[in-house]
């Protein structure tokens, strides 16, 4: 009798190890995706097109066993040595882990898309439809071009499996929070619009990065619009010949027929022409008030500007900035 229990009890240890402890990848690695709501025979025909199991047979007894029936979506890097133990319990636990995101100094939705990656489940082309598509949009209040204005620059977390559409929709939900009812008080005492606030901050933030500026240039856009005078304002026209690297604004750039073009159209271009930061788009609500219409670069080229109220300072200002690039030629 005691033989008997030995044997059996060697029996079932052997066969616990064989199912659930012994090595079941066929493959040095294979990548397997899982997407959302995924059923347990579609992950069993993603395995069996990677070739991934060395016995079927013990995998499934270990997903009854585990009452393992519901895959959870993902993106999945399955290892030779792995044992039906670690592949259910991978798969059963998902991906549900938290990634930090952080996005500054970007001028464009490709540029904001490219900066996502790979970093979620998602696929960055699905973002790119996403942010393409003025009937999703519009359900936020933006579209194709404005969008961008939803993304305001700071460091997130999310969650791994996240689908595109959470991604903007808790990106949404950090605008609401930004947007709050102070700062929309403080735009609309302005005269401006949310959207309208993020188009003239990236305006201020192409003309000079420098914190300690931003409120001034603000300032002269604001003091403008509130004359009905062209903006005039040479990254609209970067943006619109689509070269932002140009140091030089030329006659025949200002010619160009854009609706970003400032030289040609009245008002605020209809999008903003760069991500713009939060710090930003404080300073535009807090603009400072003076009486200038004019700035260009200092001849110093150290990134400042000479303010001016009248053109004909204006133009003195402009004429010694221009002499310093052409004796750096």
């Amino acid at each position: 009798m005691l033989v008997v229990v030995i044997i059996i009890a060697v029996g079932g240890t052997m066969a616990y190890n064989t199912v659930f402890k012994k090595n079941n990848v066929a493959v040095d690695k294979a990548i397997v995706t899982v997407p959302k709501n995924a059923t347990f025979n579609q992950l069993m025909d993603s395995l069996r097109a990677h070739q991934v199991l060395l016995n079927e047979r013990t995998f499934l007894w270990t997903c009854d066993l585990r009452r393992f029936k519901t895959p959870r979506m993902g993106h999945y890097e399955l290892k030779a040595g792995m044992t039906n133990l670690e592949l259910t319990g991978l798969l059963r636990q998902g991906q549900h882990y938290s990634v930090q995101f952080t996005f500054n100094n970007l001028r464009t939705k490709k540029q904001l898309v490219d900066k996502v990656g790979h970093r979620f489940f998602f696929a960055p082309e699905e973002l790119s439809d996403l942010l393409n598509d003025n009937e999703f949009l519009s359900k936020y209040g933006f579209d194709t071009a404005t969008c961008v204005a939803a993304f305001i620059p700071n460091s997130y977390e999310f969650f791994y499996d996240i689908t595109a559409e959470d991604f903007f929709e808790r990106m949404m939900s950090y605008y609401h929070k930004f947007w709050n009812e102070e700062r929309l008080k403080q735009a609309k005492e302005i005269g401006l619009s949310p959207t309208e606030v993020a188009v003239l901050a990236s305006i201020v933030e192409e003309e000079n990065y420098k914190a300690s500026e931003k409120a001034m240039i603000a300032g002269v856009y604001m003091n403008r619009l509130n004359k009905g005078m062209l903006l005039q304002a040479d990254p609209t026209v970067k943006f619109a010949v689509g070269d932002p690297t140009l140091k030089r604004i030329l006659l025949v750039h200002t010619t160009i027929d854009s609706p970003y073009n400032t030289y040609l159209y009245p008002g605020l271009p209809p999008a903003p022409i760069r991500i713009p930061e939060a710090s930003t788009m404080d300073s535009v609500l807090h603009y400072t008030h003076h009486n200038y219409l004019y700035m260009c670069a200092k001849e110093d080229l150290s990134g400042y500007h000479n303010f001016a109220a009248t053109l004909a300072e204006h133009n003195r200002n402009a004429a010694a900035y221009h002499q310093a690039l052409n004796r750096l030629r």
